[in-house]
């Protein structure tokens, strides 16, 4: 219970008056900040803009009653240093770690200057004030000691009442020391952390250092200068060189990607025609197999109308036996206005309504047989 109620926030730190429109007034610290141990609204306040501790003696806490957890009032100080160049994850879990070693901790973060770190260590990417302000927007971060000494003297942990320092247990060997924390761990005040293993701000750099052309050209097209980023003139037009042709090899892929992708279409668009297509053969060849077909609708058509031709075209059977004169039908009769043999006195009107006489085989054969009977006399 105890631990679950240290990481809750219990007051809210303050650093900056208020101004009038609620937001906070830059440039300007009028008088101290109270001590506070938690606060994530508002970044880390440093060392030198609090109010001094109280005026009692510093009375540091055993191990054992900073594990067993400490009164609400009185938290545990636990403090952590380095240089924290290109703050990273690993900076952040780290101070993470030297947050959660007690149930009540109250973590101050030192932060040594330009001066120190570049006499032992090196140069830096980031300033010593971007370092201070990246450290103390920390979420675990309480309190942040600006111009950290490089050493711990007990005059230093004294003034700022420190239980515990919270570092790797690798020993670290710098300023002419094989361990600079080796008085800390005799004096039982060391509380080791692990270390992220995979990132550091030396990989970070070596990766930079790794792939300089590639961000050299791309700070030059950002708009960077070459004096800027300590760029010859030749190597200036070398990296503008190299944009271009990647800027052609990037066009070439671009068209090389549209192509596989129209041919890809056409591909999609063809297998579709020959798919329809082959369904509309199937049906064509279907429908003239009906028609045209050895049964199909045309055979039985050109059946039926052959058999009517044929009965249109063919005789009528005669009769087994002839039939008497009498049960003749009358032959045909046709009209012949102009010819007669005799002018007889006009025959009354034919029943039909046609003029002139109607000659028939019957009279043709009584014609014959008179004449026969003159030709006898």
């Amino acid at each position: 219970m105890a631990a679950q109620s240290s990481n809750e926030p219990v007051m809210s730190r303050k650093r900056k008056r208020d101004g009038s429109n609620g937001e906070t007034e830059e440039g300007e610290r009028l008088g101290k900040i109270p001590r506070c141990t938690v606060g994530l609204k508002n970044p880390a306040p440093f060392a030198d803009e609090l109010e001094p501790a109280d005026k009692k003696p510093y009375q540091r806490v055993t191990m054992e009653e900073a594990k067993k957890g400490t009164p609400l009032h009185r938290p545990v100080r636990v403090y952590a240093d380095g240089i924290f160049d290109v703050f990273h994850s690993g900076h952040a879990r780290a101070l993470m770690q030297a947050k959660r070693l007690f149930p009540n901790s109250h973590l101050i973060v030192g932060v040594c200057s330009d001066e120190l770190t570049h006499k032992y260590k090196g140069f830096t990417v980031m300033n010593e004030d971007e370092r201070y302000d990246a450290v103390r927007h920390c979420r675990y971060v309480d309190e942040v000691v600006r111009n950290a000494p490089w050493t711990l003297s007990p005059e230093f942990l004294a003034k700022h009442r420190i239980d515990f320092v919270a570092h790797d247990d690798i020993p670290y060997s710098s300023a002419g020391s094989d361990d600079v924390y080796k008085h800390i761990k005799e004096a039982g005040m060391f509380a080791p952390t692990q270390r992220t293993e995979g990132i550091s701000t030396s990989d970070i750099i070596t990766r930079i250092v790794r792939d300089y052309d590639v961000y050299v050209r791309r700070n030059l097209q950002r708009g960077y200068t070459a004096k800027e980023l300590n760029v010859s003139f030749i190597n200036e037009k070398k990296y503008h060189l190299q944009e271009r042709v990647d800027k052609v090899k990037r066009k070439v892929r671009d068209v090389e990607e549209k192509s596989k992708e129209f041919v890809q279409k056409v591909e999609e668009k063809s297998i579709d025609l020959i798919q329809k297509w082959e369904e509309k053969s199937r049906e064509f060849i279907g429908n003239f197999l009906q028609m045209f077909g050895p049964e199909g609708a045309l055979k039985h058509m050109l059946k039926e109308g052959k058999g009517r031709m044929l009965q249109a075209i063919s005789p009528r059977q005669s009769p087994n036996s002839s039939p008497s004169r009498d049960e003749r039908s009358p032959s045909p009769t046709f009209r012949l206005p102009f010819f007669s043999k005799t002018s007889p006195p006009p025959s009354p009107p034919h029943p039909s309504g046609a003029r002139g006489y109607l000659i028939s085989e019957d009279d043709d054969e009584d014609d014959d047989e008179e004449e026969e009977e003159e030709d006898d006399n």
